[in-house]
């Protein structure tokens, strides 16, 4: 009798409690900390409940830009170009592409014909 090993999905081995994987913990916690200092402005004036719901939704905005991915469908122009792919990877490509001076470069491979 043969061992036979049944391949694994290791693609969800590096999630951190289950729900986070590392990109998605960044994501939360870069967005989570942009949150606490509206969370400190807000506490200074008063309004604690305002701020802790406000550095809430950023996290929750940070872990939706690291976890999910950009829906694909032809309904929309953006959809259409850069569906199925990272929502951060979209936002990385669109901030190199404003440093960039909304220049893109073409390489175009020129056809000759032998006659």
């Amino acid at each position: 009798m043969q061992i036979h090993e049944i391949p694994r999905d290791y693609k969800g081995e590096s999630r951190i409690l289950y729900i986070f994987s590392i990109k998605a913990l960044m994501w939360t916690g870069g967005a989570g900390l942009i949150g606490l200092l509206f969370y400190f402005i807000f506490n200074l004036i008063g309004l604690q409940i305002v701020g802790i719901i406000i550095a809430v939704i950023f996290a929750v905005i940070g872990f939706c830009i690291g976890t999910f991915k950009v829906p694909d469908t032809k309904r929309f122009k953006i959809t259409e170009a850069t569906g199925g792919e990272s929502i951060d990877d979209v936002i990385r490509r669109w901030v190199n592409f404003k440093r960039k001076k909304n220049r893109i470069y073409v390489y175009l491979k020129e056809e000759t014909k032998d006659e």
